[in-house]
C-alpha cells in the first residue's frame, strides 16, 4: 500500500473485533513511532502501549468513559516531555505537541497499512491518566489511540472526494488567499 493509499484509507475507528494483533505487526507500528521526525531530532516523547484489559478499561473510563476504547487490544498513550522539545517553534513555543502529533500519524498510517484501525483521542483527564499509568510531572499526554481490527468491514473503503475540500480551498501559492491556479497540477 502506498502512502497517499494509506492515507484516503485511514478513518477514525470505533468499534474494535477480538482478534489478536500480529507481533510483526505491532513491531512496525513501533518503527513508524521511531522513525518519524521531530524538531531538531530532539525526539521529545514517550509512548505506552496499553495491553492490560483492566487498565485499557481504566483509561476509557477516564476518557469521557468512551468504553468503546477498551475493545482494543491496545492503547497507545502519546507522551512528550517539554523540557526536552525545541523551544523556539514559531517563535513563541515548544516543539511537543507537533512533536507526538507527528509520531501519531505515522502510527495511524502504518497500522492502516497493517489492516488496523485507530482513532485519536484527545479527549481524556490528563491528571488521572498520568496518576494510572505512572508518568511523571514533567512529562505531558498529548494524545492516545486505540489499535486494533475495525469490527466492520465497512470501514476498508477510502475517503470519498466529496468529503473534503478542493484543493483551491486549502492550498494557496506565494501567499494566504493566493491562487492555487499558479502551480502546475492536476486537480485529481
Amino acid at each position: 500500500m502506498d502512502v497517499l493509499e494509506a492515507i484516503k484509507m485511514r478513518r477514525s475507528v470505533r468499534a474494535y473485533a477480538k482478534r489478536p494483533i500480529p507481533p510483526k505487526s505491532i513491531s512496525r507500528m513501533m518503527k513508524a513511532l521511531r522513525y518519524s521526525p521531530s524538531a531538531c531530532n530532539y525526539q521529545p516523547r514517550h509512548f505506552i502501549w496499553v495491553q492490560d484489559a483492566e487498565v485499557r478499561s481504566k483509561i476509557a473510563a477516564l476518557s469521557g468513559k468512551q468504553q468503546w476504547l477498551a475493545e482494543a487490544p491496545y492503547i497507545l498513550v502519546a507522551c512528550g516531555t517539554p523540557g526536552k522539545a525545541y523551544p523556539n517553534m514559531g517563535g513563541y513555543g515548544n516543539s511537543v505537541d507537533i512533536d507526538v502529533a507527528i509520531a501519531i500519524d505515522h502510527l495511524t498510517l502504518a497500522a492502516v497499512a497493517e489492516g488496523l484501525g485507530t482513532c485519536w483521542i484527545g479527549a481524556f483527564n490528563e491528571a488521572a491518566a498520568k496518576h494510572l499509568l505512572g508518568i511523571p510531572p514533567e512529562v505531558k499526554v498529548v494524545a492516545m489511540t486505540p489499535v486494533g481490527y475495525p469490527a466492520s468491514d465497512d470501514l476498508n473503503r477510502p475517503v470519498k472526494e466529496e468529503d473534503r475540500k478542493p484543493l483551491s480551498e486549502i492550498i494557496s501559492v506565494d501567499r494566504y488567499g493566493g491562487a492555487i491556479g499558479k502551480l502546475d497540477y492536476p486537480e485529481t
